[in-house]
């Protein structure tokens, strides 16, 4: 694709990048095969070849319209377009640059940028856990649709005490600790059970992916440098205690944003080096399962799952996962080694609308997705839970359907729970 990139924009990083990866596309149009938004409202602007064109305009220096701000935030990011791309355009990084340069041509109606504001500042807030404790004593009197949005209470059960030589960093997230407790301290479980010490960093907070997506990008390169600062200290240990073995990540929309560091604050003379150190220690839970795996499996002994458990699982890989971190096949593998028989539903490489805020800032779109999605997971087999990889999928599956929807890494643990020796 040629581009004439207008003077505001040549010469910039992100007219430099926007350059080379638009003189990627060949305009195949194999991407809107696979595009979400695109198969559900069939406009060729709200599928990646549209959206290719509308940025590539917009840096030509055409007019930016409020037309064109919502075909780009009616994106998904599910960068199911870069999996199927023959010509490996890096679409996701585009979008980045687009949405940033409509944001700042297009004014927003108030109640958008209030909503906006309030997703934000409010879920990264320290009062977001107190709040959503509100929410869930007050669920059972809330209408219907604002009750879906707020996760029954959980009990996260004990963290382990046991120290071990190897040691990771796990990123506790966000809203995660206060919606759904119980994944953290789930995976520090499987993680002791395989000799390894999940270690949280008081100071770490949000990946920065929910502001980054809100297009407040330098908030969350501000959070991206806050993680740093407070993971430094256990990456570059100065009191002669040992280096954490990784960074990991149990909500694979955190993990893909943690592995993009490198790239985010590649330009920033103090923090480039020590970012791309934490991207390259960036580790989906699943990337470790080849070491987790065998001490498991000890422990589940002969006698296979205990009762109890669900064993009939149908899988749903988030678009983070699969597509962002390209990271397929091994959670499905690893359960059913441990004797879980786990299926995937037809389109399983299509979105199922949460998309971090989507579903709250797009819900009609959402909804659609997420219905089509439940549909195949329910027909997967005879499942007893459908389980994923990722806080965002998760809570937004189980606001439609009575099946339970749970971590991966959950199943796993109450299994391992199960057989674990009187303390």
């Amino acid at each position: 694709m040629q581009t004439r990139l207008a003077p505001e924009f040549a010469g910039t990083p992100d007219g430099a990048l926007a350059d080379a990866i638009l003189r990627r596309c060949v305009h195949c149009g194999f991407c809107t095969a696979t595009c979400p938004t695109y198969q559900v409202l069939g406009d060729e602007l709200d599928g990646p070849r549209g959206r290719i064109y509308l940025i590539k305009q917009m840096l030509e220096g055409a007019p930016v319209t409020r037309a064109t701000q919502q075909h780009l935030d009616r994106c998904l990011t599910c960068r199911n377009c870069e999996t199927t791309c023959p010509s490996g355009v890096a679409y996701g990084h585009l979008l980045d640059i687009g949405r940033k340069v409509a944001e700042q041509r297009v004014p927003r109606p108030w109640p958008e940028r209030a909503l906006r504001w309030l997703l934000r500042e409010g879920l990264t807030s320290p009062l977001f856990a107190p709040a959503l404790r509100v929410g869930q004593w007050l669920r059972p009197w809330l209408p219907a649709p604002l009750r879906a949005k707020v996760p029954a209470r959980q009990q996260p059960g004990a963290w382990p005490r046991t120290a071990h030589t190897r040691r990771v960093l796990l990123l506790a997230g966000c809203v995660q600790p206060a919606m759904a407790p119980n994944i953290n301290a789930a995976t520090a479980r499987v993680l002791d059970a395989a000799g390894m010490q999940a270690i949280v960093a008081p100071k770490a907070g949000c990946c920065g992916a929910l502001r980054f997506h809100l297009n407040d990008q330098l908030g969350a390169l501000a959070e991206m440098r806050a993680n740093i600062d407070a993971w430094w200290p256990h990456i570059e240990p100065t009191d002669g205690s040992p280096p954490v073995q990784a960074i990991v990540i149990n909500a694979s929309g955190c993990g893909v944003t943690v592995k993009d560091y490198a790239h985010q604050l590649r330009h920033d003379p103090a923090y480039a080096a020590k970012a791309e150190r934490v991207s390259a220690l960036a580790r989906d839970v699943s990337e470790l399962l080849p070491e987790l795996l065998p001490a498991w499996q000890q422990r589940l002994g002969t006698q296979g799952l205990p009762a109890g458990v669900p064993r009939q699982l149908a899988y749903h890989p988030p678009c983070t996962l699969q597509h962002g971190m390209r990271l397929r096949g091994g959670v499905e593998q690893a359960l059913r080694t441990l004797g879980f028989e786990v299926q995937l539903p037809a389109e399983s490489h299509l979105c199922c609308g949460s998309a971090g805020t989507y579903s709250v800032l797009q819900p009609q779109l959402a909804d659609t997705l997420r219905a089509r999605k439940l549909q195949h997971l329910h027909a997967a087999g005879t499942p007893q839970a459908i389980v994923s990889a990722n806080i965002g999928c998760i809570t937004h599956l189980q606001a439609g359907t009575a099946l339970p929807v749970r971590h991966w890494v959950e199943v796993v643990d109450q299994a391992l729970q199960a057989t674990a020796p009187p303390a």
